[in-house]
């Protein structure tokens, strides 16, 4: 009798157990470069439908997957991104963010995420009305060009900066809209999007109080992921 009554509850433990091993495993390859992925992560209930627009190497479905047991799907722009995604068992389509999103059904997913993708593609504006459209909730992170580092490399070196959330030179960067946390606040007006929740995180990695206002997060926030739905 105590046995079919504890069963279940010591099952979930499990569970619970696994699923924490499995994310501190999965988070550990690349932490370092992308702590926003655990803060997507949280963002999204389990058995979601989800549709990773610009999976790259595919960590964030990997993660989804092993902590949320998610129905993921991905679209990545480089083949090698495919591939590597495809490598770790996931189910991700070659597509291009700004051309191919327009064939996806109004509402076909639960979340929609753009992870570190925004500011590369060449129409920002529509593609995040796209992702507002597909999806019950959209969530997108990016480097923010507002921080404190970036404003003072300009200040004083005159040159276009390069940091940790920035790697690239100016001549070969994949990022061609740079913005600012408040330029992403103003388009999501323009677009009649409702911010749901938002966290800005500093250099550290560390959350940014979220009773800080706006003009506190695009001052010291390296980056930031913003919850919306319209």
């Amino acid at each position: 009798m105590c046995q079919a009554t504890h069963g279940p509850e010591k099952l979930q433990t499990f569970r619970i157990k696994v699923m924490r091993q499995a994310k501190a495993t999965i988070m550990s390859v690349n932490h370092a470069q992308r702590v926003d992925l655990e803060v997507v992560a949280d963002l999204i209930p389990p058995q979601s439908r989800v549709l990773d627009v610009g999976s790259g190497d595919g960590l964030l479905l990997e993660l989804l997957q092993a902590t949320k047991q998610v129905d993921g799907r991905g679209m990545e722009l480089s083949q090698r991104g495919v591939n590597e995604c495809v490598a770790r068992g996931l189910s991700v389509i070659q597509g291009d963010a700004d051309k191919d999103l327009k064939f996806y059904p109004d509402k076909g997913f639960d979340f929609v995420v753009l992870s570190q993708t925004l500011q590369a593609t060449r129409n920002p504006k529509l593609v995040l009305d796209e992702l507002l459209r597909i999806g019950k909730h959209a969530i997108v992170s990016f480097p923010n060009f507002g921080h404190w580092r970036v404003r003072l490399s300009l200040f004083v070196e005159g040159r276009m900066p390069v940091t940790k959330d920035l790697p690239y030179s100016w001549y070969d960067t994949p990022n061609i809209h740079f913005c600012t946390i408040r330029d992403f606040v103003n388009l999501c007006e323009e677009l009649g999007a409702t911010v749901e929740k938002a966290t800005a995180l500093d250099a550290n990695g560390q959350k940014i109080g979220l009773s800080m206002p706006w003009w506190f997060w695009n001052f010291f926030g390296q980056q930031a992921v913003f919850l919306l739905k319209r």
